[in-house]
């Protein structure tokens, strides 16, 4: 097979080889077939006009129509399939929707030689891409990217080079982790404290939570979105059909919030008042969940759904430590009025409430993490909630089999802030290693699953948390390239063999080298897949490799979660 059709990632449903090439340029002529297809060739468009190709194709022989992608919307194909004719005069797209269009765009990007990644053409590039017929569509509707930009922020314009890279591996989903224990990251005019003193903090720590003494920075740092730069991100991923996915965490890790806004807090404030958190963990601090913070919450929804018309909303529920609910006399009041036994009841009913609220209020449907789900007995979470399952397969079988949409997100493997070799040379991370070869191996919708358990499974994603990872250079060593494996997995939606091919699919392995040479001429800076490049080495400073939790340790736990009762999976313990 010509090597560019055999480095595509993810790899096509089929790839048949014919002779020639096209001839691709910006200035190519993109057509609808028709009007109902402009949205499609559209998108098609925005691909190939963004490419640093000659403003003009040339024609082939010197002579005759010069060549053109023409593209049509059908009515047989899903809005995420397509398929892709490559002649030397013509591209044929047919596609179920302005999305499979852009995946057919992509797919032509990437057939492109690496040089073509560049931002500004050189000399000497080829720009043309091999003649074939390619038929594709995902196998899961969810194939994202979380991103937390609380614990370290991300600069827009790094936030905007980061969805280009992930666009292009055809990822739809950008789950973004707006706020937390050390950071808020949204503007608010409604009110203003939560970013003006939420957003920053004095210093970060750089010891791992389980090492003494503890080691800091002494550096600020800070940052937030405002809500026109909201309102840009999500248009800008919107043009590469990523739906942006934002995240408030609730009620829990909440300690820059209550740090602007103390009267929201549960209980009363530490020795000193609420700070924003230059630690990690699990702090005690709970949103109150009484009818006022409530009223907040939908001040600041009403504000983030303006900027992101979002159709998911996060609203976090992990990691609750509720002896503060309990022993606050007006939130224990306030339990026994509704008629709620424990702590634990009044949690999922505050999830339900919030979830409710974005519903009705905003059409959007509420997403959890796995504790929302565990902690709901007496009082279950509104059914459409979607659990994103982290604690476990065994978690997100059990949500499944009760009725909620699932997203399979494991530790191990899709936790991308685990390092990525057991290496002396690699930089600090919380625990690992989790490898790219792990990541290919991962089944999002295990085969042995029921069948109505499996039918309940979403997608995937990868999770970047980011308390050791302080700027862009790190999160692009982290993230790739096992984003290249887990886009091939919740493409597929099965393991890919690493090393072994299989009838017209080559292994990931080689295709995976093929698109670290794209990643080379887009500038981004990914681990290589021998292991670091020298200025990627931890050294023996701060960020120095240090084991953190070893994977096994954390396997063995999440063992622990699987064979218990879910019921008894309270937040609480």
């Amino acid at each position: 097979m010509n090597e560019r059709l055999a480095g595509l990632v993810p790899h096509p449903l089929t790839v048949t080889e014919h002779e020639g090439s096209f001839p691709l340029a910006a200035g190519t002529q993109v057509r609808p077939a028709d009007p109902q297809s402009e949205a499609a060739a559209s998108a098609v468009a925005g691909v190939i006009g963004r490419l640093p190709a000659p403003a003009e194709p040339r024609r082939t022989g010197g002579q005759g129509e010069p060549p053109e992608i023409v593209v049509a919307v059908t009515s047989r194909q899903g809005n995420e399939e397509y398929s892709l004719l490559i002649g030397p005069d013509r591209i044929e797209i047919e596609a179920g929707g302005p999305a499979g269009a852009c995946y057919a765009a992509q797919t032509l990007r990437q057939l492109l030689p690496a040089d073509a990644w560049r931002a500004a053409a050189i000399p000497g590039t080829d720009w043309t891409v091999p003649c074939a017929e390619i038929t594709d569509q995902p196998a899961l509707a969810w194939r994202g990217a979380h991103l937390d930009v609380s614990r370290h922020f991300l600069p827009k314009r790094d936030l905007l080079a980061l969805i280009d890279a992930l666009a292009a591996l055809k990822l739809n989903r950008l789950h973004l982790h707006l706020t937390d224990d050390q950071g808020w990251r949204i503007e608010s005019k409604l009110h203003p404290a939560v970013h003006e003193a939420g957003s920053h903090r004095p210093r970060s720590r750089l010891s791992l939570n389980s090492e003494r003494p503890k080691v800091y920075d002494d550096i600020p740092h800070g940052g937030y979105y405002t809500l026109a730069d909201l309102a840009e991100i999500n248009a800008y991923a919107a043009q590469r059909m990523m739906t942006v996915v934002p995240e408030i965490e609730m009620p829990g890790h909440a300690a820059a919030l209550l740090a602007a806004m103390p009267e929201l807090a549960a209980g009363s404030p530490p020795p000193g008042g609420f700070q924003v958190s230059a630690d990690w963990g699990i702090l005690p601090y709970l949103m109150s969940p009484l009818p006022g913070t409530q009223r907040f919450i939908r001040d600041i929804l009403g504000e983030l759904l303006t900027a992101i018309p979002a159709g998911y909303v996060h609203i976090g529920g992990d990691e609750c430590v509720l002896d503060s609910w309990r022993d606050d006399p007006a939130i224990d009041g306030y339990r026994r009025d509704r008629g709620l036994a424990t702590p634990a009841d009044l949690h999922a009913a505050f999830l339900r409430d919030i979830a409710n609220m974005l519903a009705d209020d905003f059409g959007a449907r509420t997403l959890v993490w796995d504790e929302g789900f565990a902690s709901a007995g007496a009082v279950s979470l509104r059914p459409d909630t979607i659990v994103m399952a982290w604690r476990g397969m065994e978690i997100a079988r059990k949500a499944a089999l009760a009725g909620h949409d699932v997203i399979t997100v494991p530790v191990l493997p899709t936790y991308f802030d685990y390092g990525q070799a057991d290496s002396q040379l690699e930089p600090v991370a919380i625990g690992g290693p989790i490898t790219v070869q792990d990541v290919a191996a991962f089944a999002p919708a295990p085969a042995a699953w029921p069948a109505a358990a499996g039918a309940r499974v979403l997608g995937t994603q990868f999770q970047v948390w980011t308390e050791y990872i302080p700027d862009r250079l790190a999160l692009e060593y982290m993230v790739f390239p096992r984003a290249c494996a887990l886009a091939e997995v919740a493409w597929s939606g099965r393991p890919s063999s690493w090393s072994e091919g299989e009838p017209g699919r080559p292994p990931l392995a080689q295709r995976v080298a093929a698109h670290l040479s794209r990643l080379d001429g887009a500038g981004v800076a990914y681990r290589p897949l021998d292991g670091p490049r020298p200025w990627q080495q931890g050294g023996d400073g701060p960020r120095r490799h240090r084991r953190g939790y070893p994977i096994g340790d954390v396997a063995r736990y999440l063992d622990g979660l699987a064979a218990a009762d879910p019921a008894s999976l309270t937040t609480s313990e």
